[in-house]
C-alpha cells in the first residue's frame, strides 16, 4: 500500500491556499479555479485552518452571511486534524471514514504543509491498486 509521500509525489496539482484575512468569496473562487472542495488556510507557512464547501454551506448560507464580506477566519475549521507523509492510503481512508472528513492536510515533521488529500484521491488510488492486483492474478492464472 502506498504512503502519502508516494501518492503526493505523483501529483501535479498546485496547492490551493488562502489567508485567514481573505474573503470567503475569494476562497470559493480559488476552489472553483482549482476544482477542489477545500483550501488550506495558512499564516505564512503555518497551517491555521481549513475551509471547505461544507463550511460554506453550514456557516455562510444557513446563517445568512455574505461571502464577499466574511473573512475566511470567521468560518474556517481551526482545529485541523492532519497526518504525516509516512501514513498509508488505508490508514487515511480509515481516519477520514471514522471522523467524517473529506479532506486531510499532510504536514511534515517540521509542521510544514506538504499537501492535502481528499477522499476521492484515496478512492482512486485504492481502485488503481485493486486493478493492478486483478491484472497480476489474471496473468498468474492464464500464465
Amino acid at each position: 500500500m502506498k504512503t502519502l509521500k508516494q501518492l503526493l509525489a505523483g501529483s501535479t496539482r498546485p496547492l490551493a491556499v488562502v489567508s485567514p484575512k481573505d474573503t470567503v468569496f475569494h476562497a470559493l473562487k480559488l476552489m472553483s479555479d482549482h476544482d477542489v472542495g477545500a483550501v488550506l488556510v495558512l499564516e505564512g507557512e503555518r497551517l491555521v485552518g481549513i475551509f471547505s464547501e461544507r463550511d460554506y454551506a453550514r456557516k455562510i448560507i444557513l446563517h445568512g452571511k455574505a461571502s464577499k464580506d466574511t473573512p475566511v477566519s470567521e468560518i474556517m475549521t481551526d482545529k485541523v486534524f492532519y497526518v504525516t507523509p509516512d501514513r498509508t492510503v488505508d490508514e487515511c481512508m480509515a481516519i477520514m471514514t471514522e471522523r467524517r472528513f473529506r479532506h486531510l492536510p499532510v504536514l511534515d515533521e517540521s509542521q510544514r504543509v506538504v499537501g492535502i488529500i481528499s477522499i476521492g484521491d484515496l478512492v482512486r488510488e485504492t481502485i488503481s491498486e485493486q486493478e493492478f492486483i486483478i491484472r497480476q492474478l489474471e496473468r498468474y492464472i492464464t500464465g
